[in-house]
């Protein structure tokens, strides 16, 4: 059975998941932008936490954990790339190691690129991204470079299509204006932008999304396609130029 998944929003903008394990009851916290959120969806579900993962060191990741670990003492799983800016970690982890929810086995993955260190744990059914893959856009380059996000968004777009791609933000709306200037005549796009402006009206998340759905709409998976190549006058470019192109548009719009 796959994870049960929860989307808490937090502080202003941001998201933390927790996904429960069916068969066990393990339950994890991806990334603790503030602990009271999450811990009241917990009393709301008679849930337990047993483990926090942690994608990336940016402060609206982590500043909860602290007060988290306090209430639950949940275990901290965490880049080891990273723990020198990370709240303590029981466990630290390299790319490519195995991590648990329970029963549930996923793959961490480098997604370096908003930052260096920055990993995604990949399940079966979902992808918990942080702010490197995110809804209709990836993470600013803060610390990382063009050919280093792009290869962990292509890392990422090998994922089975009907992956859940949770993100850290609530950037989508925005996100799907900038995408609808770097290709305007996109059928799913243009679909996908008015859902996303319906549902924030309504006042619902539009986060998680599926890989699918990014691989056909966000821009930033979409750099090695000859279509907005064509569009952006860069036919011979390679795929890092290209999405280092429209990371930098975005940049500026």
């Amino acid at each position: 059975m796959p994870l049960e998944l929860v989307t808490i929003p937090c502080l202003r903008d941001n998201y933390a998941f927790l996904a429960r394990d069916p068969e066990t009851g393990a339950i994890a916290c991806v990334d603790v932008p503030e602990a009271a959120p999450i811990l009241a969806a917990l009393r709301d579900r008679g849930w337990k936490l047993t483990d926090i993962l942690l994608t990336h060191h940016h402060p609206d990741h982590i500043d909860g954990v602290a007060d988290l670990v306090a209430a639950t003492g949940a275990r901290v799983t965490g880049a080891a790339a990273d723990a020198h800016r990370l709240p303590p970690l029981d466990h630290a982890l390299q790319p490519g190691d195995r991590v648990r929810i329970g029963a549930q086995e996923g793959t961490v993955i480098d997604v370096s690129g908003h930052t260096v260190g920055h990993v995604a744990f990949a399940f079966p059914g979902h992808a918990f991204t942080g702010d490197s893959l995110m809804a209709l856009g990836c993470g600013r380059l803060f610390e990382g470079t063009a050919p280093m996000m792009w290869a962990s968004l292509s890392r990422l777009a090998t994922l089975p299509p009907d992956t859940l791609i949770c993100s850290g933000h609530e950037y989508t709306e925005a996100n799907a204006r900038f995408a609808l200037t770097i290709e305007p005549g996109n059928p799913r796009l243009m679909e996908r932008a008015q859902a996303v402006r319906a549902a924030r009206s309504a006042g619902h998340p539009t986060v998680p999304s599926t890989l699918a759905e990014e691989l056909a709409t966000n821009p930033f998976l979409r750099a090695s396609q000859p279509e907005i190549k064509a569009l952006l006058g860069l036919t011979q470019a390679a795929d890092a130029e290209v999405f280092a192109e429209i990371r930098a548009r975005k940049d500026r719009f």
